[in-house]
């Protein structure tokens, strides 16, 4: 019986030990560099390729920079490119009225984004 005591206890000091390297091997991260701050978010239009074309009427500016965020989602989740696979495009949330005009401005938007990412100066909409 007097074994076991001391075969737990060794056990017991042996995971205590473990605890502690894991927490010196994945201990806080850095802080950041020097001089470092984050800056505000960049507003849609204010790196220039993403700005929305000026003949584009509200209803279509409005679809061009929903389509720029579903491309850049799509592209920060590696998924392949499809205007179609995004719920944004196939069921707007606009008046039925407008649907077409905010489909046109997503659809655009999307591509300008899928070729901006591609490396691709291209038009407005699919080549």
């Amino acid at each position: 019986m007097r074994l076991t005591r001391w075969i737990e206890l060794g056990v017991a000091l042996a995971i205590t030990l473990a605890a502690g390297a894991a927490f010196a091997q994945y201990g806080p991260p850095p802080p950041p560099p020097p001089g470092y701050q984050p800056g505000p978010p960049v507003p849609y239009g204010a790196r220039g390729w993403d700005a929305p074309p000026g003949e584009l009427r509200e209803v279509q500016r409005q679809g061009f920079i929903d389509g720029v965020q579903g491309a850049e989602r799509d592209f920060a989740n590696h998924r392949i490119w499809n205007v179609n696979n995004r719920d944004e495009f196939r069921h707007p949330h606009v008046p039925a009225n407008v649907r077409g005009d905010y489909r046109y401005g997503f659809k655009k938007g999307y591509y300008l984004t899928a070729q901006h990412y591609q490396g691709g100066p291209g038009p407005y909409g699919p080549r």
